[in-house]
């Protein structure tokens, strides 16, 4: 599913016009990113929860040439399922 198929989705359970279902899910993702990149951690009761995470720095290969270089630290988005999400998808 992709973000048009997921705003018709929305406006048929919501009832409401595909341009207002876009608007509002817009802003959701707007919003969950906007907060996620200060640092805030988002946490939707039932679906999950979006903050981030640090990721230290480590020793990669160039695949090209074999050759070992090291990888930055840096942060990273992460999701993870809460308990209603994970038990729908599991049945």
């Amino acid at each position: 599913m992709n973000k048009g198929e997921l705003v018709d989705a929305v406006a048929e359970k919501a009832n409401v016009t595909k341009k207002q279902a876009d608007a509002v899910l817009s802003a959701a993702i707007d919003s969950i990113m906007e907060a996620v990149s200060k640092g805030e951690k988002v946490t939707l009761v039932g679906f999950g929860s979006f903050e981030p995470r640090e990721r230290k720095e480590r020793e990669g290969r160039n695949p090209k040439t074999g050759e070992a270089m090291k990888i930055p630290a840096t942060k990273v988005p992460a999701f993870s399922a809460g308990k209603l999400f994970k038990d729908l998808v599991a049945k």
